[in-house]
């Protein structure tokens, strides 16, 4: 049910965001087995055991939530694409940094598991 969700959020979006909204999935899913889909806050989102990942699309970027804050080297990694309260915004005219983008489920994986 939270998969059927999960696309229905997704399909929501407009047609040129869908592959990339997709795309965050597969690395999500990809750095994080086990990792179950749900929507959260009104947000297509992963848990394994808490709710670790959050993201959205938005007119300009995609919106990933919460913020890193326990792997000082990839909070420094991260950046560029931090806001003010640390949560991540990816331009939409850029090509997403998708690898980066699992070590960050990952990170958070762990880093609420805690």
């Amino acid at each position: 049910m939270a998969a059927d969700a999960h696309h229905e959020h997704l399909s929501g979006a407009p047609a040129a965001v869908l592959p990339l909204l997709q795309q965050v999935q597969a690395a999500v899913e990809a750095a994080v087995p086990g990792a179950e889909r749900c929507i959260a806050y009104k947000l297509p989102a992963y848990r394994r055991g808490k709710v670790f990942f959050y993201f959205a699309a938005f007119k300009q970027h995609i919106g990933i939530y919460p913020p890193v804050s326990d792997d000082q080297s990839l909070v420094a990694e991260l950046q560029p694409w931090r806001g003010p309260k640390g949560n991540l915004s990816f331009p939409l005219r850029q090509p997403l940094p998708l690898r980066l983008i699992g070590r960050v489920a990952a990170a958070l994986a762990a880093q609420y598991a805690r």
